[in-house]
């Protein structure tokens, strides 16, 4: 009888044990994905943990989709005493980071000597690159968490790096959503929210403004449109601990685990390209999270699947610490300032994950350049009162684009030159139509014009001072 009860228990626990193994993530596959193609975004603490991702690791990432979000180091954590700590980076983060008050409190020398002096040490990498990468910023105007404010004093990081590069910056402004990652008012998902709306899941549907399909285009340029249908590829999960060893990921309030979005064409090993989302506050896939909503309806992976995109969806857990699931941007996890370098603990980790995604990216030999051609495929992505965001499909060999503007019927002129391919347009009037076209350079040999494309700005938003009742801007 003991034996046979022996046996069983045994029986009962290897079967236990294949159960529980078999749930498990795995670890993340390997892919034909050039690392120094990568890009990254976040809305709200996830902004802020992608503008210092993009910082850190400039080398290789080539844009940064800010959504709602603050500055780099701006609550300021240089201190490693405890009381002090609980007095000062919590205060100034949920302070004038999220407040915008007192506006003394944002400084824009205070975040770009705190970057200049982590280059200088070699704990960031050379900020020279960061003239070459693509930036997205969104601040809607229902947004009562995060000022406008804060979004504000992040765009004049990056211009401050930018340079003459400024048309690699687009921001806008002018669009009615709260708090929120925007989609269309068409995208399927339980409990998205209409487009004024500051709660969860914070995602809204704000009519026909596609989130992740014009950041990603400002990155990447003129994409094939998204898939809305049935997808063709696979939504992975897999093991965050991985990636944080020798320290459990909850030390890090990472979760277990992370998933990543991974198109048909990709897996079978053609060429492709990683783009990182990261979730804001609240919205990680745990028990007080919203589940999987950040990471299967927020419009990323209709896009991904049609253009040889790979989606990395890391994520956080809710802590003692960080008792909302937000990203470290206030160095929550060792109450010391690596929480903004290459040393961060939760950099480090996502950093270990994109290692692993593009493993085995095969280089490739760049063909012979063609005679310099137009560029095709041109199109406005976006428009706010003062801006606009043109994309347009790369041109084989072309290492520069110069970019002309029109009224409606005046002459074009120049208006700047980019590497990538698309320009932030900057300086328009309110409601008023412009045309634009772009040439290429191709081993200093300018092509023809591309076709014209034309626009209208919109209107300037009209003054509110309670945002979540403000009105929606068409």
């Amino acid at each position: 009888m003991c034996i046979r009860i022996l046996r069983w228990t045994v029986a009962a626990l290897t079967a236990a044990i294949a159960i529980a193994s078999s749930a498990l993530a795995a670890e993340l596959p390997a892919y034909n994905a050039a690392i120094g193609e990568s890009s990254i975004s976040g809305i709200s603490s996830g902004a802020f943990m992608a503008i210092q991702f993009g910082t850190a690791w400039s080398s290789v990432i080539k844009g940064v989709g800010v959504i709602a979000g603050g500055p780099y180091w701006c609550a300021e954590a240089d201190i490693d005493d405890a009381v002090t700590w609980f007095s000062g980076p919590i205060a100034r983060a949920l302070g004038s980071c999220m407040t915008g008050r007192p506006p003394s409190d944002l400084q824009l020398g205070d975040f770009t000597g705190k970057a200049d002096d982590e280059a200088k040490s070699g704990d960031i990498d050379p900020l020279a690159n960061i003239a070459r990468q693509k930036i997205y910023l969104f601040h809607g105007t229902n947004d009562k968490i995060v000022a406008r404010a804060s979004t504000d004093v992040a765009a004049d990081f990056y211009r401050h790096y930018l340079g003459d590069a400024v048309g690699n910056l687009f921001y806008q402004t002018t669009v009615g959503a709260g708090h929120s990652l925007v989609v269309r008012q068409d995208q399927q998902g339980d409990g998205l929210k209409d487009c004024n709306a500051n709660e969860s899941p914070f995602i809204d549907r704000c009519d026909d403004y596609d989130q992740a399909g014009i950041l990603l285009q400002h990155i990447y340029g003129a994409l094939n449109q998204p898939n809305r249908g049935q997808l063709g590829g696979k939504l992975l999960s897999f093991d965050q601990s991985v990636y944080t060893r020798p320290k459990d990921a909850s030390e890090l309030s990472l979760g277990d685990t992370g998933y990543v979005y991974v198109p048909d064409a990709c897996a079978r090993g053609e060429p492709c390209r990683v783009h990182i989302a990261l979730h804001g506050c609240a919205q990680d896939t745990g028990e007080a999270g919203v589940g999987r909503r950040f990471v299967e309806d927020t419009g990323y992976n209709a896009w991904a699947d049609t253009n040889h995109l790979i989606v990395l969806y890391p994520q956080t857990q809710a802590s003692s610490s960080n008792p909302q699931a937000c990203w470290d941007w206030w160095s929550y996890v060792d109450h010391t300032d690596d929480y903004v370098t290459k040393s961060g603990p939760q950099i480090m980790a996502i950093k270990a994950m994109l290692d692993a995604l593009t493993a085995h990216a095969t280089p490739a030999t760049p063909p012979a350049a063609p005679p310099a051609t137009a560029p095709v495929g041109l199109a406005v992505i976006d428009m706010s009162d003062t801006a606009a965001d043109v994309a347009w499909t790369p041109a084989a060999g072309a290492t520069t684009y110069h970019v002309q503007r029109a009224e409606a019927d005046g002459p074009f002129t120049a208006v700047g030159d980019v590497a990538g391919y698309s320009f932030g347009d900057s300086g328009l009037k309110p409601q008023t139509s412009y045309r634009w076209h772009v040439s290429a350079v191709v081993n200093g040999v300018e092509s023809s014009p591309s076709s014209d494309i034309n626009a209208t700005t919109r209107s300037t938003p009209a003054p509110c001072d309670t945002p979540g009742s403000c009105p929606i801007n068409p």
